[in-house]
């Protein structure tokens, strides 16, 4: 705003000093007026701008100022005698703030890192998928300090939730409490990319009573997706210390990336299920193609499971030993699919070095199984269920209680059947005269087994 006056004034001077006199013409008054003022008017708007830029700044700085120290705290900053002791003050809350933040950062690693090496070993040990949602579920709750966890499958044919696992509250209902897809907030969750907190469930008419006590707020959940594939929702809800809510972004994150893991998981037990139902439907056919080399042994199998299954009920074994019988016996003989067909229709007795061979169908048939997890706790019975009480057996020659009961059990259906089924060098046994050899072979089978067997065909 000084320059065009000084500027004139130079002028003036230089004029008088170097001619003794002042000349000013009307017209170089008035372009000297002009330039005064505008001089003055440019002056006046850089400084407004710079003094609006300073009030800007100082705006922002009080407000950030506040932010940190708390609000009406600012005004400190004019009271102090003291700038320095006012800055040192300022910097010890911001370290203050950056210290807690490494903290929290350096235990939310260490909460990561927790949760997914007990995930990973849990993976390496899993002997199914039960067993993995189980520890997902209790893994994540404790981890987010979360009162309550839960997973729920998507059953496709009924367009609907299912509760599959639950931690931290008593739930009976796993098996009916069908949530349908539309209802909310599974809809808002299911069509979410990741996980999100939920402040306030409100009223959810869709979901029985019972289901409430599931989602506690604040709930933090998220879908488990695998490839634009809805499998289903993993959820935490209720905190521990009533008075904090879910860290947004580290415990978000840590939700993200277990459901992710919980997702190709689940996939992973439907491909391996699939795989294991069609090498099961395999070998089973293989099974009854070994049966049809041999027109005498036509129904063995099936006559064989019916009468272990019959012992079985004697000794009130549980569904899945009665399970694993039954299917043992189904494929009992699966082994001899690796036997000579001049060894096993050979209509006269074997030689010494032929049985050798026809023993070894025990041991191929517990190897044909046993690369399949599913199928592997067949192993025992395929393999032992030629093993006599005496330890006469073979292939491993076990006595006594070495024995598993499945096998001794397998064994008495197994023979029992071969009596009364035509061979080619002698006729069928009759039921009764079946049961006198049965009897007569007392050392060989377990008279335990025995017993409840005969007692069956009384009944």
């Amino acid at each position: 705003m000084s320059m065009a006056p000084v500027g004139v004034l130079w002028y003036l001077y230089y004029q008088f000093k170097e001619s003794g006199k002042i000349e000013l013409s009307e017209m170089s008054f008035d372009l000297t007026l002009f330039l005064i003022i505008l001089g003055v008017l440019i002056g006046y708007g850089v400084m407004r701008s710079i003094l609006k830029s300073i009030i800007q700044i100082t705006k922002i700085n009080k407000e950030n100022l506040e932010e940190l120290l708390g609000p009406g705290k600012s005004h400190e900053l004019g009271e102090e005698n003291n700038e320095i002791k006012f800055l040192s003050k300022y910097f010890g809350e911001m370290t203050k703030r950056l210290e807690e933040n490494v903290k929290n950062l350096n235990l939310y690693k260490k909460t990561l890192h927790s949760v997914l090496t007990r995930v990973g070993r849990g993976i390496s040990s899993l002997q199914n998928i039960d067993s993995f949602f189980e520890l997902i579920v209790e893994t994540v709750a404790e981890a987010l300090g979360a009162k309550i966890g839960g997973l729920m499958l998507l059953d496709e044919e009924k367009g609907g939730f299912y509760v599959k696992t639950v931690y931290g509250t008593d739930f009976n209902d796993k098996d009916h409490a069908l949530i349908k897809i539309d209802d909310e907030p599974f809809k808002t969750i299911l069509s979410s990319p990741k996980p999100f907190i939920i402040s306030d469930l409100g009223e959810l008419p869709p979901i029985r009573e019972e289901l409430k006590v599931l989602f506690q707020p604040p709930v933090l959940c998220a879908p488990l997706d695998w490839k634009e594939k809805k499998l289903g929702i993993i959820f935490v809800s209720g905190k521990k210390n009533t008075s904090k809510n879910f860290k947004k972004e580290e415990e978000i994150s840590l939700l993200y990336n277990l459901a992710m893991q919980t997702a190709i998981a689940i996939e992973n037990s439907r491909l391996s299920f699939d795989a294991e139902k069609t090498y099961l439907e395999t070998i089973s056919a293989l099974a009854l193609a070994v049966e049809a080399k041999d027109r005498y042994s036509s129904g063995h199998l099936e006559r064989v499971a019916d009468y272990a299954i019959r012992i079985a009920r004697k000794f009130d074994l549980s569904e899945e030993d009665m399970k694993i019988l039954r299917d043992g016996a189904r494929l009992h003989d699966l082994g001899k699919i690796g036997i000579l067909d001049d060894i096993l229709k050979k209509p006269t007795s074997l030689t010494e070095q032929e049985w050798e061979m026809m023993k070894k169908h025990t041991e191929i048939g517990e190897g044909i199984i046993k690369p399949i997890r599913s199928l592997a706790k067949l192993g025992d019975v395929i393999r032992h269920h030629h093993e006599k009480y005496d330890g006469s057996g073979y292939p491993d020659g076990l006595k006594g209680d070495e024995i598993s009961l499945l096998a001794r059990i397998l064994c008495v259906a197994d023979i029992f059947d071969a009596l009364t089924t035509d061979r080619p060098y002698r006729k069928a046994y009759t039921a009764e005269e079946a049961k006198q050899e049965l009897l007569k072979m007392e050392g060989k089978l377990d008279p335990k087994v025995v017993n409840a067997f005969l007692e069956t065909l009384q009944s």
